[in-house]
């Protein structure tokens, strides 16, 4: 017979608790080890992407969208997030001129900016990726004209696009919407 039959059902589940604790603060040592960059991975198209974890603020399935007429071809319209409008980018049409096709996989990506919110489509989400010190090294520059001025390097096997959403927010082209 185990040990844990002759525990009481309070007991057991004060052990879980204790394991989990111990679990918990090992994970927290790791994730916060100095060197490491923590990030959410996604694809745009055949691209790859990183993206500061501090920069997004919310993943979402894509909502029923509302079209806002005399906009650009990339904004694909409106979405109510929990009571507040906010504007969805197609962001593969934005990027790369040609239009993301929705799957069950297709996420929204939810970006501060100035006066709220936008919400940035792509074709899937990966989760959260780490580069450490070593990949940044190892790093490429970005190649694509296009990307360059919101990819920092390229990293890891992947060669995952550092993608800058600060720096997307205040583009003067990505902020003028209006067709």
């Amino acid at each position: 017979m185990t040990q844990s039959a002759n525990l009481s059902p309070f007991e057991i589940l004060a052990r879980y608790e204790r394991l989990s604790l111990a679990h918990a603060s090992e994970s927290q040592q790791t994730m916060e080890a100095p060197g490491l960059w923590r990030g959410i991975g996604y694809r745009v198209g055949s691209r790859l992407f990183v993206s500061g974890i501090e920069e997004i603020n919310e993943l979402l399935a894509v909502p029923v969208l509302t079209p806002v007429p005399g906009t650009q071809p990339w904004l694909l319209g409106v979405a109510n997030v929990r009571g507040n409008l906010v504007p969805v980018i197609d962001f593969a049409r934005f990027l790369f001129g040609s239009r993301t096709q929705p799957t069950e996989r297709t996420r929204l990506l939810v970006v501060r900016q100035g006066g709220g919110s936008v919400a940035l489509m792509v074709d899937e989400v990966f989760g959260q990726r780490t580069v450490d010190e070593q990949q940044r090294r190892e790093s490429e520059p970005e190649d694509d004209p296009r990307l360059a001025r919101f990819v920092d390097d390229r990293v890891g096997e992947q060669k995952l696009a550092l993608f800058n959403m600060g720096r997307l927010v205040r583009a003067p082209d990505f902020r003028q919407a209006a067709a």
